[in-house]
């Protein structure tokens, strides 16, 4: 065991001295494999820096009074050694190294279901259609008790994750509680492909506008999800569209500028890239669509908005082929290569840089040395109030830029951006808000329509759930929230939520009913039924929606080149640390 991982650790601190190695790439272009020139003074320092780790090595094992887990020692070595070179440097144990693979391959063997912890365990909030759990019965609501004979009640939901895939064709056993039924039920379920797609909800979401969620990272086969769901939806009658790319956390590069060129002409610049080996000399990445989409586009992004989604944004909004609304973006301008090490680890090394097409670069400083600061720390500002369902905000003059040390660069129709700190929408939009209430509220909802999909709510068994009817457009007649399911909602927290107040539902009743609405749908019709209610009533959604004309505008006046016929007004994001932003909790398909 230790001289297994001490032969990982030292070929990382080696890899990452001499940087170098493969970058994936889509099926449609080259992989290349770049192999660093060692100098002398390199391979020195590679030396000393293997001696002295087993040097150490060697100390510890002699002298140390516990015992030594030399995995765990190994891992945390290897990754605070990365640490020190950015934070996107990280090290993948041979598990989560398997899950990247799995991620980037569009697809994995588990079950398929969406889980998230609640209050007192792991539940299913929803079952995708045509999998293994769907053909073995599970349903939205169903509580996880045991996995192959494993207590899973205290279980996180990535512990239960790791349980439940596994190679396909091999049984999984679960033990799950249903609301009404008395005795849990043990469910065999033979492991399968489980669709993992970058676009997880495509619609109308008006009679002409088309929505795509792309969501989902950008991974092998996201281009061909885009050009399938367009062609789609252009047979719905689609004339304009939101591309949603908030909470996208990046993936490929070549998939980013794949997607990209969907709306760019050819020859177009989308991305730069400079590095200190295979990218010394800058390489810049053109558009390759010879018929690119001339629908009129606005792209939404939020502070989740990263890497590979933020290249997407920023070539967009650089030529001023649409506008782009929510908040500022991320900031990850690095560019990661994915090392396979031995024992079926691997890393993420940065080697370059990639720059916007007018050549901002958007990573974020990270000089501090605090993960804390760099991924959760958000400047806020005062006095704003929460927005509610379906609320518009006033618009308002963008505040002064990002710092006077932000370098300008003025783009296509004159206008000017900031370099550093990630991508600035053309219109901020504040999202659906949080208060302590609300998050107590989504809760309750969660609990209250266990009932509700069991039949089990008296005087409302007409909203029980046998079969769930995937594919369904929701319309307003299903599943209505009605004054009785109302005033049962509101019995139901009186009796079984003490920490919800009656009070503080009927002073957001507006709220309440679009999550209990979306949860109902989500349970009858599948997730991607919820989902619709909540981007009907997302204001950054409506606001998009609403300055697609404006975004037309600037495309055609950038494609003829006169100046632009009017001005862009934008929305301050919500910054008030007691109403923080209302970010879904995560959960995990499996």
């Amino acid at each position: 065991m230790t001289r297994k991982f001490t032969i990982v650790a030292i070929f990382v601190i080696i890899a990452a001295s001499v940087a170098g190695g493969v970058r994936s790439r889509s099926s449609r272009r080259r992989v290349t494999i770049v192999n660093s020139t060692q100098t002398t003074e390199d391979k020195y320092e590679a030396d000393r820096v293997e001696a002295d780790y087993r040097e150490a090595i060697s100390t510890v094992e002699d002298r140390y009074a516990g015992e030594i887990d030399y995995e765990k020692a190994t891992q945390a070595a290897i990754q605070g050694m990365l640490f020190t070179l950015d934070p996107h440097s990280v090290y993948f144990p041979s598990v989560e190294f398997k899950k990247l693979k799995e991620d980037q391959s569009s697809s994995f063997y588990g079950i398929g279901v969406q889980i998230l912890r609640h209050d007192d365990g792991v539940y299913v909030t929803s079952v995708v259609e045509g999998t293994p759990a769907s053909r073995a019965g599970l349903r939205a609501g169903d509580r996880i008790l045991e996995v192959d004979g494993k207590d899973a009640r205290d279980w996180s939901s990535d512990e239960v994750s790791k349980n439940v895939r596994g190679d396909r064709l091999k049984p999984v056993e679960l033990k799950v509680e249903r609301f009404g039924e008395e005795v849990a039920t043990n469910i065999k379920i033979i492991r399968d492909a489980v669709p993992l797609p970058s676009i997880r909800n495509a619609f109308m979401i008006t009679p002409v506008t088309g929505y795509i969620g792309l969501v989902g990272g950008f991974q092998h086969t996201s281009d061909d999800e885009l050009r399938e769901k367009i062609t789609l939806l252009k047979k719905d009658g689609m004339r304009q569209l939101v591309l949603d790319l908030r909470n996208n956390p990046g993936g490929l590069l070549d998939q980013a500028i794949d997607v990209a060129s969907e709306f760019l002409p050819r020859d177009n610049a989308i991305v730069s890239v400079k590095g200190r080996s295979e990218y010394h000399e800058p390489a810049v990445y053109k558009s390759n669509g010879s018929d690119p989409e001339d629908l009129p586009l606005v792209v939404l992004i939020n502070r989740n908005t990263a890497s590979a989604s933020e290249i997407v944004a920023g070539a967009i909004q650089d030529h001023g082929r649409g506008l782009v609304v929510g908040e500022t973006s991320f900031g990850k301008g690095l560019v990661q290569h994915v090392f396979q090490l031995p024992y079926n680890t691997g890393l993420t090394l940065t080697t370059a840089r990639y720059y916007t097409p007018y050549g901002r670069s958007l990573q974020r400083d990270y000089s501090s040395g605090s993960l804390y600061d760099y991924y959760v720390h958000h400047e806020q500002n005062d006095n704003q109030q929460p927005i509610q369902p379906g609320q518009p905000s006033p618009n308002e003059q963008i505040p002064s830029p990002r710092g006077s040390n932000s370098p300008a660069f003025r783009t296509a129709a004159g206008r000017v951006f900031y370099g550093g700190g990630g991508i600035t929408p053309d219109i901020e939009a504040r999202p659906l808000t949080a208060t302590f209430a609300r998050g107590r509220i989504v809760e309750a909802a969660f609990y209250f329509n266990r009932q509700l999909a069991a039949g089990k709510v008296a005087g409302l068994e007409s909203y029980r759930v046998d079969k769930v009817d995937y594919g369904h457009s929701p319309k307003p007649t299903d599943s209505p929230i009605t004054d009785r399911v109302l005033d049962a909602f509101r019995n139901y927290v009186r009796k079984e939520q003490p920490r919800l107040q009656v009070a503080q539902v009927d002073a957001d009743l507006d709220f309440v009913k679009l999550r209990l609405r979306e949860e109902l749908l989500t349970a009858a019709f599948g997730a991607e039924a919820g989902q619709r209610v909540l981007l009907e009533s997302d204001p950054q959604a409506l606001r998009a929606i609403n300055v697609l004309p404006d975004a037309k505008r600037l495309a055609e006046s950038v494609r003829n080149g006169t100046p632009l016929s009017f001005n862009l007004k934008t929305i301050r994001p919500l910054r008030l640390p007691s109403f923080p932003a209302m970010e879904e909790p995560d959960e995990i398909l499996i």
